[in-house]
């Protein structure tokens, strides 16, 4: 199964999925690709768990090796994990645990409840769903390379242009003026971090590889001459705000204040 397929396959339960749950479809795929290696892992092949939850499910147990972070160093050992008898089910169970929590913590996840994109990765992140201390920005690496963002607003993606027009020049607007030019490549427009996130009043830094804004690490920054470009969403969820609109035949993303 190819990268294209797996997303494929698993976009539209994700997006249903969001629908009933609020879980940004964008982290369903996104953690579904990294834990479950794009559908090739072991436990996918052997349990169809997406997700690596532990315990015990509709269809048992499956007993696998795994990474685990002690102190910040990778450990393996064998755990328990989850089976399901079809993808359906893991990303149900995958939701049901972000809303219900555990049993020590009912409100364990609530945080990501609701929120889209980086945000739901960051969020999910801080409330130690993972021990991989660079678990975010894997997260956000992947919804940025993938435009895994178009899955939690799917009525804007059939306005896009066709995957083949790349490089094609956009612009980013707030309150109806133009702050920036930016480039749509891939299905994401990327533009000036610095022009983006200051139109929302917030705070730019460089760590000497990426972009920062607020002290968020903008895992998409990228330099081009002297000024960091990086996806439009990335840095207005960042920056506190969002996007609200793409228009399609103009090649423009319009955001606002959150």
């Amino acid at each position: 199964m190819t990268k294209k397929e797996f997303i494929t396959k698993i976009a539209p339960h994700a997006a249903k999925d969001m629908q009933e749950t609020n879980v940004a479809a964008s982290l369903t795929i996104a953690q579904a690709a990294l834990e479950s290696a794009w559908g090739g892992s072991g436990l996918t092949v052997k349990a169809n768990n997406l997700f690596g939850i532990k315990g015990k499910g509709p269809a048992g147990s499956c007993t696998m090796p795994t990474t685990e972070y002690v102190k910040g160093k990778p450990v393996k050992v064998n755990a328990a994990f989850r089976a399901y008898h079809n993808w359906g089910e893991s990303i149900n169970d995958h939701s049901k645990l972000i809303m219900d929590g555990v049993s020590w913590d009912r409100n364990k996840y609530k945080g990501v409840i609701g929120k889209r994109g980086a945000d739901a990765a960051r969020a999910i992140a801080e409330a130690g769903y993972a021990t991989d201390p660079k678990y975010a920005q894997k997260l956000i690496a992947l919804m940025n390379e993938y435009n895994l963002y178009q899955y939690d607003e799917p009525g804007t993606v059939r306005d896009k242009p066709a995957s083949g027009n790349t490089g094609e020049a956009a612009t980013v607007e707030i309150d109806g003026k133009q702050i920036c030019s930016g480039i749509f490549i891939n299905g994401l427009v990327s533009a000036p971090v610095r022009k983006v996130a200051e139109a929302l009043g917030a705070n730019v830094g460089w760590d000497g590889k990426r972009a920062t804004v607020n002290g968020k690490l903008i895992i998409g920054s990228e330099l081009n001459g002297d000024t960091a470009f990086a996806p439009v969403r990335e840095v207005a969820e960042a920056a506190g705000g969002k996007v609200i609109d793409w228009i399609g035949k103009e090649c423009k993303v319009i955001i606002q204040k959150g």
